[in-house]
């Protein structure tokens, strides 16, 4: 009698082991922040190069919301430029049920909001390509890279986080991550793959200083 109840105790305790271990790979795997099907965090508005400001809730109307992490200073990023501005484009009806967004939070002078300014119009960007000088939006999300996605469904939890495809190069591109998760979301399913290492150049926040 006891033999059989340790051997279901040991069969248990091997259940919920395995169980807990398939829950922390499928979800906070690269981000330190985030977990996929956590509730995204909001902002309040923020400056982008069409002069306009942009909040969280000025996309409220929309049934799936995908974050962009740019920059220009970052060669990965300026890569995936046309990459982003081919997703916008599919999705820039006014009616359309997704919208499409960047956002860049590095304060180098490269990267400030004039130089974004320039480069969104010489590169002719149809999404909104926001600035953060407070950088609080890019440490609420826990993104490090840039490029660095998120997708985001009606209720505004993350479906998916990582990288846009599973290439650097354009040509070799096999899995686009975001299209495949923007359409799970349409359905109000779950993307097969949530969340990928996102490879780009380090997002640059500022370091503050410890108080002695």
């Amino acid at each position: 009698m006891m033999t059989a109840l340790r051997r279901v105790l040991s069969l248990l305790t091997i259940l919920i082991f395995v169980s807990t271990w398939d829950t922390n790979l499928s979800a906070g795997k690269y981000n330190l922040v985030l977990n996929v099907g956590d509730q995204a965090p909001t902002w309040e508005k923020l400056p982008a190069t069409d002069g306009k400001m942009f909040s969280s809730k000025t996309f409220k109307e929309k049934q799936v919301l995908v974050i962009a992490f740019m920059c220009n200073s970052c060669p990965y990023a300026v890569d995936y430029e046309e990459r982003l501005n081919r997703l916008a484009r599919k999705y820039s009806a006014k009616d359309s049920p997704v919208a499409v967004i960047a956002v860049n939070v590095n304060l180098v002078p490269a990267d400030s909001l004039e130089k974004m300014k320039e480069q969104a119009k010489k590169k002719k960007f149809v999404f909104p390509y926001l600035f953060d000088a407070s950088q609080k939006i890019g440490q609420n999300f826990g993104a490090t890279r840039t490029p660095e996605f998120f997708v985001l469904n009606q209720d505004r939890k993350v479906v998916y986080m990582g990288a846009m495809d599973d290439a650097t190069d354009a040509s070799k591109v096999k899995r686009d991550y975001v299209s495949l998760a923007i359409k799970a979301a349409l359905k109000g399913k779950q993307p097969e793959i949530s969340e990928t290492i996102a490879i780009g150049c380090n997002v640059r926040y500022k370091r503050i200083r410890r108080k002695k």
